[in-house]
């Protein structure tokens, strides 16, 4: 369930970062008409976030005509292509939502983005709907994914989604519309003890958010957090940006990723692999397949 921003971005400088001049951008081989968005790669598996569908194939709706997402699972070949895509086995029944996910190193925990059980005002969407949460599940060898747990500081009155662990995996950054925002959705953080206990909800500093909407987070092996923003100053609609957590400069600024990363449409959700160069990120841009695509990039 991604949630849609209504986006532009913030003041930009053009030191700190490489990111290539060479950058080459493919979109992969499994977007269609469908949303395909927020590929994370896990050991030699990759998961990604689709939507649920009926047996026609029609995309689900809920009843406030959201889309109804689902985690899916993949294999990767050489060129990043993903491939045998099926849903990720879990022993949960029912249908709900499940999006936009993060890995413990090991492949044991999955945090993901789904919805609150009861109604409560979208100060986001601007009017009451079932809110976001973040929960988390345990995988068990021949089961599957298992003991889905709503972590504790998720409210129904607020909206907390687009988990990301740090390398570490000792904390969780993810969005959320909580007390303090500046706009209509920042960037949080919170400690993490044996994917078990959590420590108190930290929003990152004005550096980081603006005024508009900030969403999608995702820390690199180099401790560089990527994310998803529409403030003013960006190429168009939502774009990516980077900000070096480890820097000593309290005058730096997120930077918003050049071409091809970047375009007029929306671009959004950046995974960096470990080799810092390949990865995956997802765009609206023009000549896509009519929905969220996912797109394949090297020489980053």
């Amino acid at each position: 369930m991604k949630t849609k921003f209504t986006l532009l971005l913030i003041l930009t400088l053009t030191y700190g970062f490489s990111q290539g001049e060479d950058v080459s951008i493919k979109k992969l081989e499994i977007n269609n008409k469908l949303d395909h968005f927020a590929a994370r790669v896990v050991g030699d598996k990759v998961f990604l976030s689709s939507n649920l569908t009926n047996k026609r194939g029609k995309p689900l709706k809920d009843n406030f005509s959201q889309s109804i997402y689902g985690l899916y699972e993949g294999e990767l070949d050489g060129n990043g292509e993903i491939n045998n895509i099926e849903p990720i086995k879990m022993m949960e029944i029912g249908t709900f939502n499940m999006s936009i996910a993060t890995f413990s190193k090991d492949g044991k925990y999955m945090y993901f983005t789904s919805n609150h059980d009861t109604k409560a005002e979208n100060k986001i969407k601007g009017y009451t709907t079932r809110n976001l949460i973040i929960q988390r599940a345990e995988y068990k060898e021949g089961r599957g994914w298992v003991n889905f747990t709503t972590l504790p500081f998720c409210t129904a009155e607020h909206n907390f989604g687009h988990p990301a662990l740090s390398p570490d995996g000792s904390t969780l950054y993810f969005f959320s519309d909580f007390k303090g925002t500046k706009g209509k959705s920042d960037l949080f953080k919170v400690s993490v003890s044996d994917h078990k206990t959590y420590g108190e909800v930290e929003r990152l500093s004005d550096s980081i958010n603006s005024p508009r909407s900030e969403g999608y987070p995702f820390i690199s092996a180099d401790n560089k957090l990527y994310f998803t923003s529409n403030r003013r100053g960006g190429k168009g609609g939502l774009d990516i940006y980077v900000y070096d957590l480890e820097s000593d400069d309290e005058e730096q600024k997120p930077i918003c990723l050049d071409d091809p990363l970047n375009t007029i449409g929306d671009d959004f959700s950046f995974f960096l692999n470990d080799d810092l160069t390949t990865g995956y990120l997802s765009s609206r841009r023009t000549r896509g397949e009519g929905g969220d695509d996912l797109y394949y990039f090297e020489k980053f």
